[in-house]
């Protein structure tokens, strides 16, 4: 490690928290596109993209120029106090892109957790119900009611309850692990029959990829299975696009590929191309169902952050990131199967990807599914060694996700495959 480094590291350590993750050994001095260099001048090609929020890379010309403009006019007036703009259009944009039929509202918070709790505040006002379903392996926030609705106890949830009543969990159905669509179905009519009334269900929200939880892919067949069920039973269907959005899977929306409609949806991440903004879009009938003053933030919808997410918006138009989504995500499942396949080096279990959304695991045998999450750790040390910035995930700590921004160039994309496939290659 640098003095640079090592010097800011040890200033951290002495001032920062500890429950913040102490993150990778560097420390960020600036950055453009998919490249990071740290505080010694050393170059990183970034595939976490500041977990998944940089779809559009860092500093995107076109973000940066919104922002410039929206600095020079003002920077905060309380969208609740003195209404702008850019909130507006923001909202109109997601009313527009969102997969859901019929008159759609936004609105516009400040993180990923606000937008859930938003979101399940919604769905009891508009059904006068109390309760949620989520799954297994979720993420939705670190919040109190987020953590309750997350289903990963370390490092999320333990030591920090009591957590709100009224949130159930169900098995997420992963096919390699032995869970399937069926057992999750029956897990909630289980549920309803031994837990809790239907009737007292106001929503069940899922990720359609789970994001921390592995990205393991929500099948069809479930999806749809929880439209028919919650339009059996009055229930609003919450996804949480938070990790999934933006363009990462080839759609606006991961939800998308499936067909299936939610009642309302949860955004942040790469909505503002590295500002911090986060909102729920669903029906408007759902949306105008809570009085006003009853949601909002003096934060929320910051203009700053609205002007990038117009920038954004630019920026997918112009370069057509949805195709360039599923295009690069095609090339990088290629490379990582190929990698699998050679059985060389650190054992490659479950690959996996949507669009760009792409992981894969790491096992303890090659064709074996045990996890390795010591392995998985390893491999992402050493990928740092060699200027290659990934991070790890899932229930298990087991698996590597690939988060490069869309618009990476394919010499760039290409550069780091290979560095990841050296460091796999080298280690046992």
């Amino acid at each position: 490690m640098s003095d640079h480094n090592a010097h800011w590291l040890a200033r951290r350590d002495a001032a920062v928290s500890r429950g913040l993750f102490p993150g990778m050994p560097i420390v960020a001095a600036r950055a453009e596109n998919t490249e990071l260099w740290d505080v010694d001048g050393r170059r990183f090609i970034d595939f976490a993209g500041g977990i998944a929020v940089l779809n559009t890379g860092h500093r995107h010309p076109r973000v940066m120029a919104r922002v410039r403009a929206q600095l020079d006019a003002f920077t905060h007036t309380c969208a609740v106090v003195v209404p702008y703009a850019p909130y507006v259009e923001v909202c109109e944009r997601l009313n527009a892109i969102a997969p859901i039929s019929g008159e759609k509202k936004s609105l516009l918070v400040t993180t990923g957790a606000e937008a859930v709790e938003n979101a399940v505040k919604y769905a009891r006002a508009y059904t006068g119900r109390s309760d949620v379903i989520a799954f297994d392996g979720a993420f939705h926030g670190r919040t109190n009611l987020a953590m309750a609705l997350t289903g990963k106890v370390v490092p999320y949830k333990a030591g920090f309850g009591p957590f709100a009543p009224g949130i159930w969990h169900v098995p997420f159905p992963v096919a390699h692990r032995g869970h399937t669509v069926a057992e999750t179905m029956a897990a909630i009519e289980s549920l309803f029959k031994c837990q809790v009334e239907a009737s007292r269900v106001a929503a069940i929200i899922i990720e359609p990829v789970q994001g921390e939880g592995g990205f393991y892919i929500a099948p069809t067949e479930l999806l749809v299975a929880l439209r028919q069920l919650c339009d059996t039973h009055g229930i609003l269907l919450v996804a949480d696009e938070i990790q999934s959005g933006f363009g990462r899977t080839g759609r606006w929306f991961a939800i998308e590929h499936s067909g299936v409609e939610p009642d309302l949806i949860a955004v942040a991440k790469s909505l503002a191309g590295g500002f911090p903004l986060a909102g729920v879009v669903g029906r408007a009938a759902i949306m105008d169902a809570v009085d006003p003053g009853r949601v909002g933030g003096t934060y929320a919808g910051n203009p700053v952050s609205c002007a990038a997410a117009l920038g954004v918006f630019e920026a997918f138009a112009e370069e057509r990131l949805l195709e360039r989504a599923s295009a690069q995500g095609a090339r990088v499942l290629a490379r990582l199967q190929a990698l699998k396949a050679a059985r060389v080096g650190l054992p490659i279990g479950d690959v996996r990807g949507l669009g760009a959304m792409v992981a894969f695991e790491v096992v303890t045998s090659h064709g074996g599914n045990e996890s390795n999450a010591a392995g998985a750790k390893a491999l992402a040390a050493a990928c740092l060694e060699r200027g290659l910035i990934v991070l790890t995930c899932g229930l298990y700590a087991d698996t590597v996700r690939l988060l490069w921004p869309l618009t990476a160039s394919d010499a760039i994309l290409d550069e780091g495959l290979t560095m990841l496939e050296s460091a796999a290659r080298e280690l046992a």
